[in-house]
């Protein structure tokens, strides 16, 4: 009887490995080549991901931008899976919890991703003298609020502006605030700025100081205790100096916009997405909103193409590489990576408008 039975379990495994090696023999050179560049991606990340939790672990000193191999290797795995997934459609699997397309993302490996996470928690933690508010998102909504008043918008723009800045928030930081950065040294704080964009920053809103205070005395108030803190301090790591110096260097002039850009863009989200896009190639985004004809202007400069790529838009897989151009209706459909963050925010402002 049991030599009856480990002739059948021979049976079964011969059956297996001849089905599979049939099944590797039926790939063709472009499936065979996208699924090891995958297979290889996918070792590389988990790779790289011990790697630094090691050192975490260990206290050992960590290299310059810690997180920069970590997410080249995040990109290189959704990028050759899409790669695989264009060569072999039925690898295309279940929609997963971070909402990336499932033709860009095995559901599988959400566990890497989550550790991912993890580790820019740790690395891109506030320094010890960060300078914390115990109201961080009305604080964003507040001061972009009160900076699209000055600018002479509606109370309905006005809170758009305050709800489109909250998305700012979480596109940046993931709505964490003081953080540094894994990926820069140059860029950080809440609102993610470099010394010379908090400076302008500072200049500006010493310029309408008057004005604020005049529309709202107590946010006011509120500035000045802030300053007052931060003095002496990189006003970066100060929460609210952040949020409010990054808004006045790169938002608050196009504030003016919203009522156009709503029109255009009627989905909240979109909004976002189109003020984000102000964080990361500011000139061509100005250009196509003053252009008349916002999705549909293009932009074909490689420079730019590249900043949208250093920032997940046409990052992942070979055909999106490959784009030289884009309209900004494509450029803004190729911000999913975005969407959830996005999500996140409005969830949060209804909290807040509840309250």
């Amino acid at each position: 009887m049991g030599s009856r039975r480990l002739a059948i379990f021979a049976a079964i495994a011969f059956f297996v490995a001849a089905s599979a090696a049939g099944q590797q023999r039926a790939l063709t050179s472009r499936q065979a080549e996208a699924l090891a560049a995958y297979d290889h991606a996918l070792a590389d990340f988990k790779s790289i991901l011990a790697e630094r939790r090691r050192q975490i672990e260990t206290r050992e000193p960590l290299p310059n931008l810690p997180g920069q191999a970590l997410y080249l290797a995040r990109v290189a795995v959704i990028s050759s899976y899409k790669d695989l997934t264009d060569a072999m459609p039925s690898r295309i699997g279940r929609p997963n919890k971070f909402e990336i397309p499932p033709a860009y993302f095995d559901a599988d490996i959400e566990p890497l991703i989550d550790e991912y996470s993890r580790l820019f928690d740790v690395m891109e933690a506030p320094p010890a003298d960060a300078q914390n508010s115990a109201t961080p998102f009305n604080d964003v909504v507040d001061l972009a609020t009160v900076i699209a008043r000055t600018k002479g918008l509606a109370p309905e723009h006005a809170e758009a502006a305050g709800r489109i800045s909250l998305g700012l928030f979480y596109a940046e930081t993931n709505g964490k605030q003081n953080v540094r950065n894994g990926r820069s040294n140059t860029y950080m704080g809440s609102f993610q700025t470099g010394p010379s964009e908090d400076r302008n920053g500072r200049r500006k809103w010493e310029a309408i100081k008057g004005e604020i205070a005049a529309i709202d005395p107590s946010l006011s108030a509120r500035d000045d205790k802030e300053e007052a803190r931060a003095r002496g301090t990189d006003h970066r790591f100060n929460h609210w100096t952040n949020v409010r110096d990054g808004l006045m260097n790169a938002h608050a002039d196009l504030f003016r916009e919203i009522p156009a850009i709503v029109k255009t863009l009627p989905d909240t989200i979109d909004q976002m997405k189109l003020f984000e896009l102000i964080q990361i190639v500011p000139t061509p985004t100005r250009a196509a909103l003053k252009s008349g004809d916002l999705l549909n202007y293009r932009v074909s400069s490689p420079t730019v193409m590249k900043h949208l790529r250093n920032n997940s838009i046409f990052a992942f897989g070979q055909a999106d590489r490959a784009r030289s151009s884009a309209t900004f209706r494509e450029i803004l459909a190729a911000m999913w990576l975005f969407s959830r963050k996005f999500e996140k925010a409005m969830a949060k402002y209804a909290e807040l408008k509840g309250r």
